[in-house]
């Protein structure tokens, strides 16, 4: 099973400001438990993160925080179309939900924001 554009448009709707809220809760307490759960099966790890801090910097544009918020927050949540504890499928509708999401507003996010998905990746950092 495979997801749809239609899906995914879905899916990536910003929300209102009080789903944009619900949406930064939970991917501020599950995206790097999440991560590591996909890192073996997730080829763009480094973009995937990138899109996360961009997600969570207040100057980032209200709309474009509310699409990488729904994207990250689809990639947190366990049970979606394809749920993530199906080995080597689980996360192939998560990434593209996030490819799409991240694709849509790529310019958004920032070398400041790649430079803290480094940081985080990097063996030197507590983040994962």
């Amino acid at each position: 099973m495979s997801i749809k554009s239609e899906q995914i448009e879905e899916i990536l709707e910003p929300g209102s400001e009080r789903q944009r809220n619900n949406r930064e809760e939970r991917v501020r307490k599950q995206f790097w438990s999440t991560l590591r759960k996909a890192a073996n099966v997730l080829p763009m790890a480094e973009e995937v993160t990138a899109a996360y801090f961009c997600a969570l910097d207040k100057e980032t544009p209200t709309k474009v925080r509310g699409t990488l918020l729904a994207a990250l927050a689809y990639f947190v949540l366990p049970l979606d179309v394809l749920p993530d504890f199906i080995l080597g499928l689980g996360f192939t509708d998560d990434l593209a939900v996030i490819m799409a999401a991240i694709g849509a507003v790529r310019s958004n996010i920032t070398d400041a924001h790649r430079l803290a998905a480094r940081k985080a990746l990097s063996d030197d950092s507590d983040e994962i």
